[in-house]
């Protein structure tokens, strides 16, 4: 495992932590303020698709990304981590990315509506994808 690539990795993965904290205090303080630049924050927050099932899209992303950064952890420390941790995470990144092409397609296409949080979250979501997919591929076979 090239070290500079699990670096990358955890560090865009805490990037996504801290943005969708940050989101979810927005999503549930509804404090139009915390939308710097464009008032397109408050659009999408405000929207149907902010929210699957009536949980805000901003915790499912801290969850995602504290499961993801937990199998990094993990992964130096526990046999079945370093066994298992890369296609672990790439699971999850898979998972991450395909629920970022729909938000993506969500606010381009239906709200017309480009929120600079949601768009780094989404942005640090797509590189850890293809870190995953970049790590799955260097590692060494069993």
């Amino acid at each position: 495992m090239e070290k500079w690539l699990y670096r990358s990795s955890v560090v865009l993965v805490v990037l996504g932590v801290l943005v969708s904290i940050y989101m979810t205090i927005y999503k549930l303080t509804s404090n139009d303020s915390m939308c710097l630049g464009s008032g397109d924050c408050s659009t999408v927050n405000a929207s149907k698709y902010s929210e699957v099932n009536g949980i805000p899209v901003a915790i499912i992303g801290v969850i995602g990304y504290l499961a993801i950064l937990a199998v990094h952890f993990f992964e130096n420390r526990n046999s079945f981590f370093k066994q298992n941790g890369t296609l672990m995470i790439f699971g999850m990144a898979l998972t991450g990315f395909l629920f970022t092409v729909w938000l993506i397609y969500v606010e381009v296409a239906l709200l017309k509506a480009i929120c600079p949080f949601c768009l780094t979250s989404q942005a640090a979501m797509t590189i850890i994808f293809m870190i995953a997919v970049i790590r799955l591929i260097k590692q060494p076979q069993s």
